[in-house]
């Protein structure tokens, strides 16, 4: 389930929610051609796209001597789901407390 995974604290972060952004425009891409696009390092970007890794939103592939990172998309369309379902409690709570109200209101 995505709420068991560092996904949260994987998109925490602006550089790696705009190198996933990057990932999906241009992929495969090695660090070096992403560090281009950024003010950080080349290690800075390996370290972001490692985190990227271990959440399941990046793989990696090896090519010769050059390793390339792609978006992986699936963990999004799961937490979007639980976004979603989230999202779909608290409407039902809010119109809830919204039909209580009214009917405070009008004295039913």
């Amino acid at each position: 389930m995505v709420k068991d995974t560092p996904i949260f604290a994987a998109l925490a972060d602006p550089v790696r929610r705009s190198l996933l952004l990057n990932l999906a425009e241009h992929s495969p891409r090695t660090a070096t051609q992403l560090a281009w696009d950024y003010p950080i390092t080349r290690q800075g970007i390996l370290k972001h796209l490692h985190i990227l890794g271990d959440a399941g939103l990046v793989v990696v592939q090896q090519q010769g001597r050059e390793k390339r990172y792609s978006l992986r998309p699936e963990p999004l369309s799961e937490l979007d789901q639980f976004v979603q379902e989230i999202g779909a409690k608290w409407d039902a709570r809010l119109l809830r407390l919204k039909t209580f109200i009214e009917n405070e209101e009008t004295g039913e």
